[in-house]
């Protein structure tokens, strides 16, 4: 692999040689045990949302190098890259509408976003103000049922197996269906926009998620 298709853990090993540091000088400047920083340099784990944060502000470089999107290349080429995508590596943000589970974020500069969400809201109302972000977006109900509210449609109820592509810059909003309490999606987000990964995990604005590590198992 060239440091093109570079993971979270080749860029924190990139950065740590960069600076001469061990993986003890390291966990000293960032405030991240030494074996979690070991366990991350050999892509057997990630970090969440918040360690993220922390490793930025403490070793002064930007949230953005650590979830930036490819630079134009030729198309035609093969990355050969894989992740197998478990709810343990998963970054977790939580609101209270939704749990994210940002799925496979070892890999950087991805084209696709995917994310499997609890969806917990009942009513539009409850929801609030309707989400929009750039790019496209495919959600698919893995267990119950949800209704999808949008600014230009009326709203349809989808039930488990089925789906729904949309215009993500379009205002949207996903909340259980009456009669469940909780509902589970996969969703995939595909965006041009630098820094995607970043701007969907913060897309509430001043009503900031709180970051998790996610559940084992």
């Amino acid at each position: 692999m060239t440091d093109e298709h570079q993971t979270l853990g080749s860029l924190m090993r990139s950065l740590r040689k960069r600076n001469g540091w061990t993986l003890k000088q390291m966990s000293a400047e960032s405030g991240i045990p030494v074996s979690t920083l070991s366990k991350v340099e050999h892509d057997r784990l990630t970090l969440t949302y918040d360690k993220l944060l922390q490793l930025s502000q403490r070793l002064g470089i930007r949230l953005s190098e650590l979830f930036a999107e490819p630079e134009a290349r030729d198309e035609r080429s093969i990355t050969a890259r894989r992740s197998i995508g478990r709810l343990d590596r998963a970054v977790r943000v939580t609101t209270d509408n939704y749990d994210y589970y940002y799925m496979c974020p070892e890999l950087r500069n991805k084209r696709m976003i995917p994310i499997v969400t609890t969806i917990r809201a009942r009513t539009v109302e409850e929801f609030g103000k309707l989400v929009r972000h750039s790019g496209e977006e495919y959600i698919h109900v893995i267990e119950g049922s949800i209704v999808v509210h949008t600014e230009f449609y009326d709203s349809v109820t989808l039930e488990k197996g089925e789906g729904i592509y949309i215009d993500s810059d379009m205002g949207h909003a996903y909340v259980v269906a009456e009669g469940c309490d909780e509902a589970h999606v996969l969703g995939i987000c595909a965006s041009r926009e630098q820094d995607f990964a970043k701007s969907l995990m913060t897309i509430h604005g001043e009503d900031a998620p709180d970051h998790e590590p996610a559940p084992n198992g």
